[in-house]
């Protein structure tokens, strides 16, 4: 029996519920044995990621890039929002509370930075690529303090507001799919710059996963935005379809990773 999960956007009851029901249409349309788990933060999210049984969950860019023996990629989701271009990608927002007085990313500095977790692309990495160059421009560190690991985008959205941390990285996928359906939490953040696009967290099953079954669920994945049944999931999850993903295509994220230590900048600071 395979496993599928969507932690990664499941940032509150609603999303989770959504991608529940659209996990258990793909595994019914690819007739694979297998069932939608929850699995919740604080729980590590790496412990998922290495379990055999693996059969469809959201990992992260960095460490699938870093990754050996790779998970299989099965397909990454396209956002349906107008910003995201029809394409596999999504960046991060550095948000701070919107009453904040704080315009623009050098205001921030000094505070207390918020973070998920050190290998996260959204969550770190790209923060740490943004602002490599302004700690090599100011000496070194750039903050007063670092608020985490906090895990997950909504726990470093719920520090930035409630004076737990001053700024954060948040995971542009997740932040879109707060305002759909938080959008009284989410008018609390302001959003003062944000990272280079980069490719879009993959769904993966575990690299000994069978042939025959990779190739059921895979197509299943993209044979869901097709599914009228599906349509009112597909919209609250603002999700257009997924597409085929390569390997080399988060490989972008280690080269980005590796400029920010040529920085000097080899953790946020």
């Amino acid at each position: 029996m395979l496993i599928a999960n969507a932690r990664m956007y499941s940032v509150n009851a609603q999303t989770a519920a959504a991608w529940r029901t659209l996990l258990e249409w793909v595994i019914d349309r690819a007739e694979v044995a297998a069932e939608a788990i929850d699995y919740s933060a604080p729980d590590p999210i790496a412990s998922l990621w290495a379990r055999p049984d693996l059969g469809c969950a959201f990992m992260c860019g960095y460490p699938y890039a870093l990754a050996a023996p790779k998970p299989v990629l099965l397909a990454a989701p396209v956002p349906s929002p107008g910003a995201y271009g029809g394409k596999p990608v999504y960046w991060s927002d550095i948000v701070v509370r919107a009453d904040a007085p704080w315009v623009e990313l050098s205001d921030v500095f000094g505070h207390r930075l918020a973070y998920t977790i050190e290998d996260s692309q959204s969550g770190y990495q790209a923060a740490r690529e943004l602002l490599a160059p302004y700690a090599r421009a100011r000496g070194g560190r750039l903050f007063a303090a670092t608020v985490g690991p906090l895990s997950t985008p909504r726990r470093v959205a719920e520090a930035v507001i409630a004076g737990e941390a001053d700024v954060g990285p948040l995971d542009s996928y997740a932040h879109d799919l707060i305002r759909a359906h938080e959008p009284e939490l989410a008018a609390q953040l302001a959003t003062i710059a944000t990272t280079t696009p980069t490719p879009i967290p993959p769904l993966v099953a575990a690299p000994g996963i069978a042939i025959a079954d990779i190739d059921h669920l895979r197509a299943a994945l993209l044979a869901s935005a097709e599914a009228d049944e599906l349509r009112p999931v597909r919209s609250a999850l603002l999700l257009d379809r997924f597409v085929l993903v390569d390997s080399e295509d988060y490989a972008v994220l280690l080269e980005r990773a590796r400029a920010a230590d040529r920085l000097g900048y080899p953790r946020l600071a």
